[in-house]
C-alpha cells in the first residue's frame, strides 16, 4: 500500500503547486478565419496581371473584388497548393499591397496567426475593392524557382491573387487578364475571350479552375496537336531558350502522340474538355513538373529533342503528369481535397496519388515509345536498388513519408537514406508493380492493374470535376478485379519495416535485381543529369566532377570513414581527384581492400582510409528463366 499512498501524495502536491502558479497565462487566440461555405459569391473577381517586366521579373497585379456589403472582410493568399501537398504558397513574394474603395485608401491588417489572411473593414456604400500589389518573382536561384527569363515565363495564378474568405473556391468566379511581352505566344487550359494587342482576357472560371490552369509564355513557342481528329483537343505547347530546340523528328512526335492513345486505352475515359501539356525546354527558367486536370507544367533539358538518345531519364515526366489528370486530379484522396486554398491538406493516400502515377508514368512511357523496353527495365532496376537499400525503413514506415511535403517542404536533406524522403512516389511504384503481377498471376493474365485503372480512374467519361476516394474504395475496387485480402496486402507494405523494399513484383514479373560492374546506359544518363558519379552501392557516396560529396549513404563505407555531404575529395590514392580515378581505385581495392582519400572538410584537410573490396556495383535486372515475363508484357503497347 505504501507506493499507492506515496503516488497519491505526489499528485496532491502537484495539483496544489499548479493551483498556486503565478507564471504567465496564454493570451487568447484571435478569432478564427471564416470557414469556407458552399454558397455562391456575389460577383466576379477581375484580375489583371502585367507580365512584361522581364528585366526585374516583377509581375504587377490589379484586382477588383466585389463585396457583399459593409463590415469586416478577409482576403486570403493561396497557401495550400494542389500538387505541392503542403503550405507552399509564396507569400513572401507578395509586396506593395494597397486596397482602395471609391478612390479612398483602406488600411488592412494581417492576421497575427493565419499570416496569409488580410483583414479590411468595408465602408458603407462600397460595391468593390480595388487591389494593387506585386509578385516579386525570384531573380536568383537562392530566392526560389526562376519563373521569368528573357525568353519565357510561367504565370501561376495562385501567386497573383487574393480571394475572399468564407466561400468554396469553386464558388468564386474570376475573369483573368494578362499582358505579355510583345510578340510572345502562350499556352494555358484557360479559354481566351478577347485579345487586344499583347493583352489576353480569358473567360471567367471558378477560382479552383483558375489556379489549376497556369500559363507558359515565350518568345520561341510552338503548338502541336497530339490527337488529330480526337474527341477533345490535346495540345503540346512547347517553348525553348532558342528556336532550334523546338525541332523534333517524326518519330519523336509520334511517341508523344502515342502517349495520348495509350492513356486512352488504359483509362477509357477523359476527365477534361481539352488538355494542354506545357513543356519548357530550358536551363534558364527553373525546372518543374506539376499536374493539373486540363494541363501540366513541365520543364526539361533544353536539348530534350536534340539529345534524345542521351536523355532517357527526361522522358517519363510528361507521362507522369498526364496520368495525374486521372490519378490525383479527377480521382482525388478525400483528405487531400480541400474547399479552398487555405484549408490544410492531409496526404495519407499519396501512395496512390503519386505512387500509382509513378508506376503508370513509366509504363505509359514504355508503351508509347518515349522509353524503350530496356530503358524502362533499367529505370525500374534503379528504383528497386534505391529502395531496397533505404536503411531508414528500420525506424520509419513508408506510409509516414506521406507527411514529408509538410515536414521537409522539399528542402535538401543531409541523410536521405536514413531520414527517408517522399518515398511514397517510387516505393509506391514498387507496391503497384507487386499488385499488378499478383493480379496477373491469379487470373492467368486475364486481368491486371490495367483493369483496376479503368474501373477506378476511367469512370464518368467527360466529367472534369473531382471524385474523391478513401482507402476502403481502393480496396473495394481491387477486390472487384480479383478477390484477395488487399487491405492486408497494402498495409503490410505501407507500414512494414523490411528488410528491403517490396520486390515481390519483380520476381513475380520474371526478373531479379542484380549488381554489375558496368552501369546501364539509363543509370549513366541519370548520373549525367545530376552531374554526379553515383557510387552508392559500392563506397556509399555520390560525388560531382569537382570532388564535392553530394550524397553519403547511412552506415556505408564512406559514412563509417566519417565522410558527409559538404566535404570535398581532393586526392585519391595520392593522385589529384577525378571521378575516373576514384572508380579505378574502387576496382583496384578488390585486391588491396583499401582506398586512401585526402578530404577537405571546411578549413581542414584529413586523410581517410576506406576499407572496401566489393568493386563497382550498379543495379540492373536479370531475367529469371523459368518464370513468365509478366513485366515485359506490362511494358508492351496496348492495341485496344
Amino acid at each position: 500500500m505504501k507506493p499507492v499512498i506515496f503516488a497519491a501524495s505526489l499528485a496532491a502536491i502537484s495539483a496544489q503547486a499548479h493551483a498556486q502558479s503565478t507564471g504567465p497565462a496564454p493570451l487568447p487566440m484571435p478569432p478564427a478565419i471564416d470557414a469556407p461555405q458552399d454558397k455562391p459569391y456575389p460577383g466576379t473577381l477581375k484580375l489583371s496581371v502585367d507580365a512584361t517586366d522581364l528585366d526585374r521579373r516583377i509581375f504587377r497585379v490589379r484586382e477588383t473584388v466585389p463585396v457583399a456589403g459593409p463590415g469586416p472582410m478577409t482576403l486570403l493568399f493561396p497557401m495550400w497548393l494542389p500538387g505541392n501537398h503542403s503550405a507552399s504558397g509564396q507569400l513572401d513574394k507578395l509586396a506593395g499591397l494597397t486596397i482602395t474603395a471609391n478612390g479612398k485608401r483602406l488600411e488592412w491588417v494581417r492576421d497575427p496567426v493565419a499570416v496569409a489572411a488580410f483583414h479590411v473593414d468595408v465602408p458603407a456604400g462600397v460595391k468593390t475593392l480595388e487591389l494593387e500589389f506585386q509578385h516579386l518573382s525570384p531573380t536568383t536561384g537562392d530566392q526560389g524557382r526562376i519563373v521569368v527569363t528573357q525568353e519565357m515565363l510561367n504565370v501561376q495564378w495562385n501567386s497573383m491573387i487574393l480571394y475572399p474568405a468564407g466561400y468554396f473556391s469553386r464558388q468564386i468566379p474570376v475573369e483573368a487578364q494578362v499582358s505579355l511581352p510583345t510578340g510572345w505566344n502562350y499556352g494555358t487550359a484557360l479559354e481566351a475571350a478577347s485579345t487586344a494587342g499583347d493583352t489576353v482576357t480569358f473567360k471567367p472560371v471558378g477560382l479552383d479552375t483558375l489556379v489549376d490552369s497556369p500559363m507558359f509564355a515565350g518568345r520561341y513557342f510552338r503548338k502541336i496537336d497530339l490527337d488529330p481528329g480526337g474527341r477533345s483537343r490535346v495540345t503540346l505547347n512547347l517553348m525553348a531558350d532558342e528556336a532550334y530546340q523546338l525541332e523534333m523528328t517524326p518519330a519523336q512526335l509520334q511517341a508523344h502522340r502515342n502517349l495520348v492513345a495509350q492513356a486512352d486505352r488504359l483509362y477509357g475515359a477523359r476527365h477534361y474538355d481539352h488538355y494542354d501539356m506545357l513543356l519548357a525546354l530550358t536551363d534558364r527558367m527553373g525546372g518543374i513538373g506539376l499536374e493539373h486536370q486540363r494541363s501540366s507544367e513541365n520543364g526539361s533539358n533544353p536539348r530534350y529533342f536534340a539529345d534524345w538518345d542521351k536523355l532517357p531519364t527526361a522522358r517519363d515526366l510528361l507521362p507522369h503528369e498526364y496520368t495525374h489528370s486521372w490519378d490525383g486530379k479527377y480521382r482525388r484522396p478525400a483528405d487531400l481535397w480541400t474547399a479552398n486554398f487555405n484549408v490544410p491538406m492531409r496526404g495519407s493516400l499519396l501512395w496512390v496519388y503519386e505512387g500509382q502515377t509513378q508506376y503508370w508514368g513509366y509504363i505509359l512511357a514504355a508503351r508509347s515509345g518515349l522509353l524503350t523496353k530496356q530503358e524502362a527495365l533499367d529505370a525500374i532496376a534503379s528504383t528497386a536498388a534505391l529502395y531496397d537499400n533505404r536503411v531508414g525503413r528500420v525506424w520509419r514506415q513508408m506510409s509516414d513519408t506521406t507527411n514529408d511535403p509538410v515536414i521537409a517542404q522539399r528542402r535538401p536533406q543531409g541523410w536521405t537514406s536514413w531520414q527517408r524522403s517522399e518515398d511514397y512516389y517510387s516505393e509506391g511504384q514498387l507496391i503497384w508493380l507487386d499488385a499488378d503481377t499478383l493480379i496477373r498471376e491469379k487470373t492467368g493474365g486475364a486481368k491486371s492493374l490495367d483493369t483496376f485503372a479503368k474501373a477506378f480512374f476511367g469512370v464518368n467519361d467527360g466529367d472534369w470535376s473531382q471524385l474523391t476516394y478513401k482507402f476502403d474504395d481502393v480496396v473495394s475496387t481491387l477486390n472487384r478485379v480479383v478477390p484477395y485480402d488487399w487491405a492486408t496486402f497494402l498495409k503490410t507494405r505501407l507500414d512494414g519495416h523490411g528488410p528491403g523494399a517490396p520486390l515481390d513484383g519483380l520476381t513475380r514479373g520474371g526478373y531479379k535485381l542484380v549488381y554489375t560492374e558496368t552501369p546501364t546506359s539509363y543509370f549513366t544518363s541519370a548520373e549525367t543529369r545530376r552531374k554526379s558519379a553515383d557510387l552508392t552501392y559500392s563506397l556509399g557516396l555520390s560525388v560531382n566532377k569537382d570532388g564535392d560529396l553530394t550524397g553519403v549513404f547511412w552506415e556505408g563505407p564512406a559514412f563509417d570513414a566519417g565522410l558527409t555531404i559538404g566535404q570535398k575529395i581532393v586526392a585519391v590514392n595520392g593522385w589529384a581527384f577525378d571521378q575516373d580515378r576514384l572508380k579505378t581505385a574502387i576496382t583496384s581495392a578488390k585486391s588491396t581492400g583499401v582506398i586512401t582519400l585526402i578530404v577537405k572538410a571546411g578549413e581542414h584537410f584529413k586523410t581517410v582510409q576506406l576499407n572496401y573490396k566489393g568493386g563497382l556495383r550498379y543495379p540492373s535486372l536479370e531475367r529469371i528463366a523459368d518464370r513468365p515475363d509478366r513485366l515485359g508484357d506490362i511494358l508492351e503497347p496496348r492495341k485496344n
